[in-house]
């Protein structure tokens, strides 16, 4: 007959689970922090105290942020809150079971930094994007946040890409 309970080492086998490996070169790993400082900046932003750029360049003044990751976190949260208007329309018309006011403060800004990224900014190919925001969606807000980001990226650019047919392959 089989035992009936399981070892401590057999159950820290079955409970864990493995973290998404680490980009390899730096460059990758310094997109991947640019985008994560960017969030961290939008999401302060979000209490109204400071813009997103003034939380970004005090953290830069503080020390709290590698100058190679400011490359990347600068330009993305100028895209955004110059289209912030346009981005939040976006949410608004794809996200409709999740109205922009009540939805939390990270979700929010998940879905504006992923959304200034997919469709207002050039850094990176598109689906890379929408992988490194599910990612982040997944570590900050949890398996429904990455499941709503995934979602709303991803409809985005299929609607993008629409445009762009329809418009002879122009992206003006």
């Amino acid at each position: 007959m089989l035992p009936l309970t399981v070892s401590p080492s057999d159950r820290r086998k079955v409970a864990t689970r493995r973290a998404p490996a680490a980009p390899k070169d730096a460059a990758a790993r310094a997109h991947t922090a640019g985008r994560r400082d960017a969030l961290t900046a939008l999401y302060e932003s979000d209490f109204g105290m400071r813009t997103a750029l003034a939380v970004l360049e005090r953290r830069v003044a503080a020390g709290d942020m590698a100058e190679e990751t400011l490359v990347w976190s600068r330009p993305l949260l100028e895209v955004v809150e110059a289209n912030r208007p346009q981005i939040d329309a976006a949410i608004e018309r794809l996200a409709t079971a999740f109205p922009l006011a009540t939805m939390a403060r990270i979700d929010r800004s998940l879905l504006r930094c992923g959304l200034g990224e997919v469709i207002h900014s050039r850094t990176a190919a598109p689906t890379e994007a929408i992988a490194a925001w599910t990612s982040l969606a997944r570590t900050y807000s949890g398996e429904p946040a990455r499941k709503l980001v995934n979602g709303v990226l991803g409809t985005a650019l299929r609607e993008v890409a629409a445009t762009a047919e329809i418009d002879g392959g122009s992206n003006s």
